[in-house]
């Protein structure tokens, strides 16, 4: 593994933790001599990992759609900068580019990376981990929402392995060093008989 992408707010929030998490995570991944792939961004939790990662040397690298060059004031102290022409060419760079996705507090940019991510992964498209920093219990109700989706049948219930959650950087992290990914399912022969 040699690089991580990281879905993030490009605020902050509202508590301090989330951004203490940011700066965690990012020192960890340096720590493991691990690049940061991200959105590109200085602002917000976006920023906060990138500067984590960088005030130490490590390599990162933004992809950030041209639309968002001004409004999400891209950092110019990366390693790389890559601008793309839409959203779905950023996510499709990142992807090529990461080993694993770590995805910190944040809005539906956040929501929207990760969930098509996970989308990928279910379709077999890649076989990278993915997981949850859940910061102050930020992603409890997202969780829920997809165990709720699991037991109502919408998701097959080997699909939910997909997606990790943890509170701590350093054992997100140690997971995603010993992942196998899970076989390949196919969502019909999890779905119960027809009445």
């Amino acid at each position: 593994m040699r690089r991580i992408c990281v879905f993030a707010g490009s605020n902050s929030g509202v508590r301090q933790e989330y951004r203490e998490a940011a700066r965690a995570l990012g020192q960890e991944m340096l720590a493991r001599r691990l690049g940061l792939v991200y959105g590109g961004a200085s602002v917000g939790l976006m920023g906060v990992v990138a500067d984590a990662v960088l005030a130490g040397g490590g390599e990162v690298i933004g992809v950030i759609p041209r639309a968002l060059l001004r409004r999400e004031v891209a950092h110019e102290g990366l390693t790389e900068l890559h601008e793309v022409a839409s959203m779905h060419e950023r996510k499709a760079l990142m992807s090529d580019l990461a080993d694993g996705f770590i995805a910190l507090p944040g809005g539906f940019g956040t929501f929207d990376e990760l969930f098509e991510i996970i989308t990928w992964a279910q379709l077999g498209l890649h076989n990278k981990p993915v997981g949850l920093l859940d910061v102050a219990d930020y992603f409890a109700p997202l969780r829920a929402l997809v165990v709720h989706a699991s037991a109502e049948g919408f998701i097959p219930p080997a699909h939910l392995a997909i997606l990790m959650q943890e509170h701590s950087p350093a054992i997100l992290l140690d997971r995603f060093a010993a992942y196998t990914p899970p076989g390949r399912v196919s969502k019909w022969t999890e779905l119960p008989p027809e009445p």
